[in-house]
C-alpha cells in the first residue's frame, strides 16, 4: 500500500515538473518583456525637426507602422510612439521637448537634430539619467546617442555636385541653396559639396545660401540669388524645400538652369515633368521612423548589439522612373498623389 501511494506521489510530481517546463518554454517563445505575465510598454519620444516638413510626416508614418507591427507580433511589448515635434524647426523646442519626455518618464528618444553643440549636451543629460537616445536623419555623433540611422551626408554632396557638374558640362557659376545652417546634417552635405568642386576648377560656387526650411523662405531666397546672378548656371540644393508647394510651377523657366536636389516628395513631382528639376536624391523616409524604432526595440527589449551607424540608400529620381517612384511614395505612406503620376 505505502508503495502504491509512493508510485502515485512520484507520477504527480513528473507530471507538475512537465508541465512548469511547459509553460516556461510557453512563455518564453520568441517573446520579449518580462518572465511572468506583464507586458513590457516601450514609449518611444520621437522629436523630429518640424512636423511641417513633409519628409518627417512620412518618418512619422513609419515609426507608429512599426510600433503596431511589433505590439501585434510580441505579445508581451506594447510599443507606442509619443510625437513631439515642433511646428516649425526651433532648437528651444526640441531641448524643451527631450527635457521633458524624461521627467515624463520616457522610455527612449529618437531625434532629427537640428543643433550639433546645445543638443549634445540635452542628449548626454538625458542618457545620464538612463534614457537611450537614437538619432535619425541628423546626427551628432559626438553625443552618447547609441546608434543613428540615415544618409551619408558628405556622399550626398558629392554625388549633387557631381551631378550638377554634368549637366554643366562643368563649368559655370552655381549656388547652394542649405537651409538651416546650424543643421548638422547640411552642414556635412554642403562640405561634400564642396570637397567634390574642387575637381572642376572651371565651377564658381557664388555662395551658400540659408533659410528657414519652410517652402515660402526657400522659394524667396531662390528667387532673390536668381534675381542677383543672372548669368546662374544651376542649383545644388541639399534640401527639397523651394518645391513644397506649386510656387515656383510658373516662376521657373525649365531649363534655363540646371536644378538638382536632396528629397523627392509628392509635391516636387511636377518640377521633375515640367523639366524645372533635373534631378532628385530620393531619400527612403518613411524608413527613417520604422527602421529607427525596430533599432530601439532591439536594443530596449531584447538586449542586442545596435550597429552605431546605419546609412540608408538613397534613390536617384528623373523624369525617367518618375512612375515607379510615385508607387514607392504611396506605399511609403504619402499622401496628395495623383492618378497622373501613379499609373505611368
Amino acid at each position: 500500500m505505502i508503495k502504491h501511494i509512493k508510485n502515485r506521489l512520484n507520477l504527480f510530481l513528473i507530471l507538475s515538473l512537465s508541465l512548469l517546463i511547459l509553460n516556461c518554454n510557453k512563455s518564453g517563445s520568441g517573446k520579449a518583456g518580462n518572465s511572468d505575465n506583464e507586458i513590457q510598454k516601450i514609449n518611444i519620444t520621437m522629436i523630429a525637426k518640424s512636423s511641417k516638413n513633409p519628409v518627417f510626416q512620412s518618418a512619422h508614418e513609419g515609426a507608429e507602422q512599426a510600433a503596431e507591427d511589433l505590439s501585434d507580433k510580441y505579445s508581451k511589448i506594447d510599443v507606442t510612439i509619443d510625437w513631439k515635434t515642433p511646428l516649425n524647426e526651433n532648437i528651444n523646442d526640441q531641448v524643451d521637448s527631450i527635457h521633458n519626455a524624461v521627467n515624463e518618464g520616457t522610455d527612449a528618444i529618437l531625434i532629427s537634430c537640428s543643433d550639433r553643440k546645445i543638443l549634445t549636451e540635452s542628449i548626454n543629460q538625458a542618457v545620464d539619467k538612463g534614457i537611450p537616445v537614437m538619432t535619425f536623419d541628423s546626427d551628432v555623433p559626438e553625443s552618447k546617442r547609441f546608434a543613428f540611422y540615415g544618409s551619408d551626408d558628405n556622399e550626398i554632396g558629392t554625388r549633387l555636385l557631381e551631378k550638377l557638374a554634368e549637366l554643366i558640362d562643368g563649368k559655370g557659376q552655381i549656388a547652394l541653396l542649405g537651409g538651416n545652417q546650424d543643421a548638422p546634417n547640411l552642414q556635412n552635405r554642403i562640405s561634400g559639396i564642396k570637397k567634390a568642386a574642387e575637381n572642376f576648377p572651371e565651377i564658381q560656387i557664388v555662395g551658400e545660401f540659408y533659410h528657414p526650411e519652410t517652402s515660402e523662405d526657400a522659394a524667396a531666397t531662390f528667387l532673390q540669388v536668381n534675381a542677383k546672378y543672372p548669368d546662374l548656371k544651376g542649383w545644388a540644393m541639399v534640401g527639397g524645400w523651394p518645391f513644397f508647394d506649386e510656387t515656383l510651377l510658373d516662376k521657373v523657366e525649365p531649363g534655363k538652369q540646371q536644378i538638382v536636389v536632396v528629397d523627392a516628395l509628392p509635391e516636387q513631382l511636377p518640377y521633375i515633368e515640367k523639366g524645372i528639376i533635373q534631378m532628385c536624391l530620393g531619400q527612403p523616409t518613411f524608413t527613417w521612423g520604422e527602421i529607427s524604432v525596430k533599432q530601439i526595440v532591439d536594443h530596449i527589449a531584447f538586449k542586442k548589439e545596435i550597429e552605431p551607424i546605419k546609412n540608408m540608400n538613397l534613390i536617384q529620381v528623373t523624369s525617367a522612373n518618375l512612375g515607379g517612384w510615385a508607387r514607392q511614395l504611396r506605399a511609403w505612406g504619402f499622401k496628395g498623389l495623383t492618378r497622373h503620376f501613379l499609373t505611368m
